[in-house]
C-alpha cells in the first residue's frame, strides 16, 4: 500500500500492543498532563522499573518530553505520534465494534465468515486514519 511522503515517517518504530507504544499512544491520548514513571506504572499497569526504562529511552529518542522535575509528556510537534495513536483508537474501536456485533450473530461460523470483510474493508478505514493530515484532531 503506497504511503503519503507528507506524513510518512520511517524513522517511527512503534509496534502496536508492546510497552513502548501503549505508553506512547497513552500520552498522546492525555496530552494536557504530564506523568511519572509511577503514574504511568500505575495507569499502563506495567511494572514500575519497565515504566522507567521504556520512558527514558522514548525521551532519549525524541518521542516524549519531559519536565525539570521529571513528568513525562507528549510532544505537541509530533503530529506522526498524534496519527499514529488514533490509528490505534480507530483500529480499537472497528474491532469492539466488530466483536459487539460478532455477539449478536446467530452462529460462530456466521461471524468467522464475517471476518474476511473486516480485514478488507474496515482495515482500510483504519488505514486512512494515519494518512489523514488531521491526526490530533481525530483522537
Amino acid at each position: 500500500m503506497p504511503v503519503s511522503l507528507e506524513n510518512h515517517d520511517p524513522d517511527l518504530d512503534l509496534t502496536p500492543g508492546t510497552t513502548k507504544s501503549d505508553i506512547v499512544a497513552f500520552l498522546y491520548k492525555n496530552d494536557e498532563y504530564g506523568y511519572s514513571p509511577r503514574d504511568i506504572h500505575d495507569e499502563i499497569d506495567i511494572p514500575h522499573n519497565t515504566a522507567k526504562v521504556t520512558l527514558k529511552r522514548l525521551y532519549d529518542s525524541d518521542y516524549l518530553d519531559k519536565t525539570l522535575d521529571g513528568y513525562y509528556h507528549a510532544r505537541t510537534d509530533r503530529e506522526d505520534l498524534y496519527r499514529y495513536t488514533a490509528a490505534l483508537d480507530g483500529v480499537d474501536r472497528m474491532f469492539a465494534t466488530y466483536e459487539e456485533d460478532a455477539t449478536d450473530e446467530e452462529t460462530a461460523e456466521t461471524s468467522e465468515m464475517d471476518s474476511a470483510a473486516l480485514a478488507d474493508e474496515d482495515i482500510e478505514d483504519a488505514v486512512t486514519i494515519v494518512d489523514s493530515d488531521s491526526g490530533k484532531e481525530d483522537l
